[in-house]
Order: C-alpha cells, then structure tokens, then sequence
C-alpha cells in the first residue's frame, strides 16, 4: 500500500511561497496516467491562491492527457497555470480560452537524427532494445529526443520491473553521452533517457520560470518525487530552490490540501 507519510523537505517552505511548481509523473499523477480526482481538487485549491507551474520532460500532449484534461479549472485558475514541458524548453501559457506557446528551443533536424541513430545503435549494442514495445520506443519531442525502453505507453508495473535499479538506463546514457558530447544526456523517467540541448534540465526550466514570471527562485516552492542526487529533480534542489519531496501523488495532495488552506488562511488574516 502506498505511503502516505511525508518525507523532510529539502528546504525550508514554512514562508508562503509565491510560486509552487510540480514534476507531473509520480507527483501529480501515476506515470503516464490521467491525474486522480483528488489531486485535480487539490490543484485546483492551490491555483485559487498562487500560481502554479508543472515542468516535466514529456511533451505538451502529455500534459494535455494527464492534467488539463482532469483539471476542470476555471479560465481565472488556468490564468495562474504555466506549463513547461521538456524540461522548460517549451513553455505555455493560457490566454482568451486557449494555450499559447511562448518559447520553444527545439534541435537542429541534424541533432535529431544523430540522437536518434546513436540512442537505437547504443540500446541494441547493449541488449536494452525490446522488440515488443507499447508503441514507438523513440520520441522526437522537438527540442528533446526521449528513448523509452518499453515504449510511451507502456503500463506501470512493466515499467517499473524493467529497471528497479536503474542501472541499465544508467549504462545507456553513460554510453550515449560519449557519443554525443554536444547535446545533454539524462536519465528521464522509470525507463527513459533523454537527449537536449547542452545544459538543458528542470534546473533550466526553472531559472527560464523565473525569468519570464519574475518570480526569484528563493520565493518559489518545488514539489517532486525524484529529489535524491539521481533523480531528475534533483538539478532543482541543486539549483537552491526550496522543495518538498514527495513518494506518491497521494502525498502530493496531502501536501497541496494543506498549503493551499494555510495560504488561503494567510490572504483572509
């Protein structure tokens, strides 16, 4: 049964943040799953008083799938809604009843078919290329190629039994890096590997939010299931953004439930 119980915060988030971002998988939502209706309550609480940001390396349809979705926000609430799929290298905001795309950084068509080349070259040298996927196993995401060993939609249990380690994904973005010394490459998700731009993490997205929402990092609050050193939200406790750690979605909206009441609380004192 999943655990319900918080673990420490990485930083101190007793001062009412002005800003609260979230990863999406493991946080928001069960990966690659529609968000859970007492997440969506939650979130919808907390966008009633701060604005919200998700930032997550999937793409905007993703995000489309998983959360706006299930939200049924209203126009004012999704006013306070940024998204920052691909880490921050795509950013949306939503304007008279639609989703605008502020920025993209996407990559050359040349680095997209390198990537491409050296990921399924590097997966099958190293046996980690599965014939039987659940759809295509690469992604071109525009500014982001994601390698995922099981393919998108591959179901959870699956997912998580491939590499409960991580030490096979580890072994194929060690072996693309070398490959590839122009680009970045990460572990993403459960069963992925993603390739950017150089440089480009949530730590990007994050510092690209503060620009556009100038919101300073010190005075936002970031939630994420993936905060030890080997996650991917680990480059936004690098960063020195203040976090909340989270095991499950269900901690999530244990957490948002009550920051959401303690900052409506604080607006009505």
């Amino acid at each position: 049964m999943p655990s319900t119980m918080l673990r420490p915060a990485a930083a101190d988030t007793s001062a009412a943040p002005r800003l609260v971002a979230f990863d999406l998988d493991g946080t928001l939502a069960p990966s690659k799953s529609p968000m859970p209706e007492p997440m969506a309550v939650a979130l919808r609480a907390l966008l009633d008083v701060v604005p919200v940001c998700i930032i997550s390396g999937g793409q905007i349809g993703q995000f489309r799938a998983q959360v706006l979705t299930r939200l049924n926000a209203s126009d004012d609430e999704l006013g306070r809604l940024h998204l920052m799929p691909t880490c921050g290298t795509r950013y949306y905001t939503h304007n008279d009843g639609d989703w605008t795309q502020v920025y993209a950084n996407d990559l050359t068509p040349a680095q997209v078919e390198q990537a491409c080349a050296v990921v399924e070259a590097e997966a099958r040298r190293l046996g980690l290329w599965e014939e039987h996927t659940w759809g295509p196993a690469l992604e071109n995401r525009g500014s982001q190629i994601t390698f995922s060993a099981l393919g998108q939609e591959a179901p959870l249990d699956a997912k998580q039994a491939w590499d409960p380690t991580g030490e096979k994904k580890g072994r194929l973005r060690d072996a693309v890096a070398v490959l590839l010394p122009d680009l970045e490459v990460r572990s993403g998700g459960s069963t992925s590997v993603d390739i950017t731009r150089k440089g480009i993490d949530k730590a990007y997205g994050m510092n690209r939010l503060a620009e556009v929402t100038g919101i300073p990092l010190e005075q936002m609050l970031f939630v994420g299931d993936r905060l030890d050193p080997e996650g991917n939200d680990y480059p936004v406790k690098a960063l020195g953004v203040p976090c909340q750690a989270v095991d499950t979605w269900e901690d999530t909206a244990a957490f948002v439930t009550d920051l959401a009441a303690r900052l409506a609380a604080g607006e009505r004192s």
